[in-house]
């Protein structure tokens, strides 16, 4: 399979790996989607901001997943690369088990907490019951969730992307049909009200890995859920400091990502719940941009990784070229559609005519920024590929703290709710600028090894 995928032309490659991740990420965020108009449209207003205040917590907990999601993609593509498979098994069976056991702790703490940390944010006091009955039983699903993220970012690693694509159908159509019975009570089910997508949600999930076990055995696939697999599953200190030392960089620029998002979320709450419905509704429809841009950064870094893997570095310049332009073609166009569409597409989450305006100023304010957004994570997806992290997070952190959160504070005084909004350009323009230098002056005259 590695020689088939070097000997394609790049822009095919890339294209025949990123097809299905980003199909994924469009699913992904339609099954959020779909569910949003389930709750705004069944439930209303309220409901659908009692949900939208726990976009940023959840987030939190899957960002140390995502960061060794990322750690371990990158050995892995190396190792695939390199064509040494029992590596390939040895590095997802640690690096699952350390995300079981995330998942766990994540579940036990966010549930005890759950009320304090709602009620810190400043979650407007007539959603706070229904907030917190909703996190308390999508914080219990969250290990499953995990796995789930985890192990399909595995997967990329080998190059299969299309084995996760076809498990998130599975796991959407289970998702999508149970959400309304479960709001409506039809067919006998309880009605659970909004917390009907999180019960919905495990059901698919947990249809999604169960499929998911049967496709990869039945292919013998080298991370088919098998004997031997299961052997690896145990915590190997040296395989997991790899993954740390690439990944933790990571997770923790995912941490601060979403803490960034917990205090803009708490700036939009003092705006009262219309706000936070809004930034939900926004949310959604930003997701739909950014992943994708993300899923370039992704491929970039898979294809980056397994070049170092086989000793072609000659393809890490044009990986990363065609990856931006890519992005140019990609984001770009659905940055495009969103303002072309926006009036339209927050109609389906917002039923007030007053909360769909201000939805689509705030949308219209920071929507173009995705662009720059997806370039500097291209970047420094390329710089993730040889295990130099380091740096790329520190700016990143050093952008969102010292530079989005400032602003959006005396932004927010001068101008009101919109101002938190204007944030986002000035911290991803910064992102950019800094990534690049770091790029031409640094990275680039850095000797590349293989780290497994």
């Amino acid at each position: 399979m590695q020689s088939a995928t070097f000997a394609k032309p790049l822009w095919q490659t890339y294209l025949l790996f990123l097809a299905p991740m980003v199909l994924s990420n469009f699913l992904q965020s339609m099954s959020g989607t779909v569910n949003s108009i389930y709750i705004g449209q069944m439930l209303g207003t309220q409901a659908l901001a009692a949900v939208s205040g726990m976009f940023p917590v959840v987030f939190f907990f899957i960002a140390l997943v995502i960061g060794l999601g990322a750690g371990a993609g990158v050995l892995i593509g190396q190792a695939w690369g390199a064509r040494e498979t029992h590596m390939v098994k040895a590095i997802a069976g640690a690096t699952l088990l350390l995300g079981v056991l995330i998942g766990l702790v994540a579940a036990v703490l966010g549930t005890v907490f759950a009320r304090q940390a709602l009620t810190g944010l400043g979650t407007p006091a007539d959603v706070l019951d229904d907030a917190v009955a909703y996190a308390h039983v999508m914080l219990w699903i969250l290990p499953s969730l995990l796995v789930f993220v985890l192990f399909t970012q595995l997967l990329r690693g080998v190059s299969d992307t299309l084995s996760p694509l076809l498990a998130l159908i599975v796991s959407t159509a289970v998702g999508l049909a149970l959400t309304p019975a479960l709001i409506r009570g039809w067919l006998g089910l309880p009605p659970l009200g909004i917390q009907s997508a999180a019960y919905a949600g495990l059901a698919g999930n947990l249809s999604a890995m169960a499929w998911l076990a049967w496709r990869l055995i039945r292919k013998g696939h080298p991370l088919a859920p098998d004997r031997e697999f299961f052997a690896a599953l145990r915590l190997d200190r040296v395989i997991l400091g790899k993954v740390l030392r690439i990944g933790l960089p990571t997770g923790v620029q995912m941490i601060v990502l979403s803490l960034s998002e917990l205090v803009i979320l708490a700036l939009v709450n003092q705006h009262g719940s219309q706000a936070t419905a809004a930034y939900g509704a926004v949310t959604q429809i930003v997701n739909y941009v950014q992943f994708p841009a993300l899923s370039i950064a992704i491929t970039a870094s898979i294809l980056g990784a397994q070049a170092i893997g086989s000793g072609d570095l000659q393809r890490m310049g044009p990986i990363l070229r065609t990856g931006l332009l890519i992005n140019v073609c990609l984001t770009g166009g659905l940055i495009v559609l969103g303002y072309l569409l926006s009036h339209w597409l927050l109609g389906l989450f917002l039923t007030e005519d007053s909360t769909r305006a201000m939805a689509e100023h705030l949308l219209h304010i920071m929507l173009w920024s995705l662009l720059v957004f997806g370039f500097q994570a291209i970047i420094g997806g390329i710089m993730r590929a040889s295990g130099t992290v380091l740096v790329p997070v520190v700016i990143s952190i050093v952008c969102v703290v010292g530079v989005q959160l400032p602003a959006a504070y005396w932004l927010d005084g001068q101008f009101g709710l919109q101002g938190v909004w204007m944030a986002f350009p000035v911290a991803y323009l910064g992102m950019l600028i800094l990534q690049t230098l770091y790029y031409k002056l640094v990275w680039k005259h850095q000797k590349i090894e293989r780290l497994v």
